[in-house]
């Protein structure tokens, strides 16, 4: 295990510049997480020494590339501590995922008078697919409200209760909030859905890089989620479920021997592989899977109970800084309560782009929006919020210079 977290910026070659004249503090980690040299150097040597097609060729290289992506299959289930690496499907990212079983488990197996139960915290990843699902399936989707002007108190569980019965088929919901930073109780909720004989999806974009996660623990049936936003390349995703829920036919047409999804094409019909190669039609994104691979190790070898540790508490330092400017208002857990490690936060009379462009200038990479919750911003009457989001390599002093840069900024726009 790293011992200094103040000493794994050097890790990172991307954060070793300036701009706008001042060093970068890179803090829109939620939007997506830089890459260590160890995950830069993994991708690179695949395409120097391995770069093959994988599982049908008998040459070397094409052996290696397998072998390769296999092994990061086996790490990832390792990573969540899944019972089987079999129940580890790669796609593109949480989106495609959320895609694939709502187009996969959803379409075959819900229909008129049955229930999907999001929550209104969700990303439109997780909200649209459930729409187009219930859409084409006769289905009802129901939201999950949360609690208080600035949704400070989290998922209204008693709400969630009243809503749990026979009809509701699927309870999916974001672990941690991209917006709020709401840690939501992952095996509570999916305890409650299984009691009801209900399935769940967790979305873990804002978790697998951050925490342990044990999705047999979770008790979840479903968990998804991106490497690029836990230090892995933009490109690769997981999806997880068990694997008796696997055992659906592969919607995605294939092409050439059917992408290695299939074992018998005839002109009457096809026959599918198991799980995961049912699910993982055409060219896989070989290469990135390895650099999710190396991310994993990288994280294990730092450990993720210190990084969630460690973001959590620069999280609350910036809540505590940030309270103290003149008409602020910050969304999600209040001062003291459990919070991921991000801090949304709005300003009367400023709009959160033009706060992004001012940090911009001052070197402090933010990100301003709806963040892809636009129901959620609706409710709480906001058009945008700006968030800063903390990773392993930011430290205090990128505190500091985010307090500084919103400073300058309410003094430039004259709010008192």
């Amino acid at each position: 295990m790293r011992a200094d977290l103040a000493n794994l910026r050097v890790d990172f070659p991307v954060l070793d510049q300036h701009v706008g004249g001042h060093p970068l503090v890179y803090l829109d980690n939620a939007a997506t997480t830089h890459k260590p040299r160890s995950v830069i150097d993994a991708v690179a040597r695949f395409y120097e020494r391995d770069n093959s097609n994988v599982h049908r060729g008998l040459h070397a290289l094409s052996m290696r590339a397998t072998d390769s992506y296999e092994a990061a299959r086996n790490r990832t289930a390792q990573f969540i501590k899944a019972a089987d690496s079999a129940e580890i499907i790669f796609t593109s990212g949480t989106t495609a995922s959320v895609n694939l079983v709502a187009q996969s488990w959803g379409r075959d197996n819900l229909k008129p008078g049955d229930v999907v139960l999001c929550t209104e915290m969700e990303h439109h990843s997780n909200m649209v697919p459930w729409q187009m699902v219930c859409q084409q399936t006769g289905a009802t989707l129901k939201y999950v409200p949360v609690v208080g002007e600035d949704a400070e108190g989290g998922l209204d569980l008693d709400a969630l209760d009243a809503c749990l019965d026979e009809s509701v088929k699927l309870v999916a919901f974001t672990h941690i909030s991209n917006t709020l930073g709401t840690l939501n109780p992952a095996a509570e909720i999916c305890a409650k859905a299984k009691a009801v004989g209900a399935l769940s999806l967790v979305d873990g974009a804002q978790s697998a890089g951050h925490e342990e996660v044990d999705v047999q623990a979770m008790g979840c049936d479903f968990y998804v989620f991106s490497g690029h936003k836990m230090a892995a390349p933009t490109g690769i995703g997981v999806l997880y479920g068990r694997r008796a829920l696997l055992e659906v036919d592969g919607y995605r047409v294939a092409r050439g021997r059917a992408g290695g999804m299939i074992n018998v094409v005839a002109y009457a019909g096809s026959e599918w592989k198991p799980s995961p190669e049912r699910f993982e039609a055409g060219t896989p994104n070989v290469a990135d899977a390895v650099g999710l691979h190396a991310a994993m190790d990288y994280l294990d070898s730092v450990g993720r109970p210190r990084i969630g540790q460690h973001e959590a508490e620069l999280a609350a330092m910036a809540y505590d800084r940030l309270s103290e400017l003149p008409g602020i208002r910050i969304l999600g857990p209040r001062s003291g309560q459990p919070r991921a490690g991000l801090v949304s936060f709005a300003f009367a009379g400023v709009h959160a782009h033009d706060v992004v462009t001012f940090a911009d200038q001052d070197g402090v990479a933010l990100r301003g929006g709806h963040h892809c919750n636009q129901p959620l911003m609706r409710k709480l009457g906001l058009p945008s919020t700006t968030r800063a989001s903390f990773y392993l390599y930011n430290t205090p002093s990128d505190v500091d210079a985010l307090v500084v840069s919103m400073r300058r900024i309410l003094k430039f726009f004259e709010v008192d």
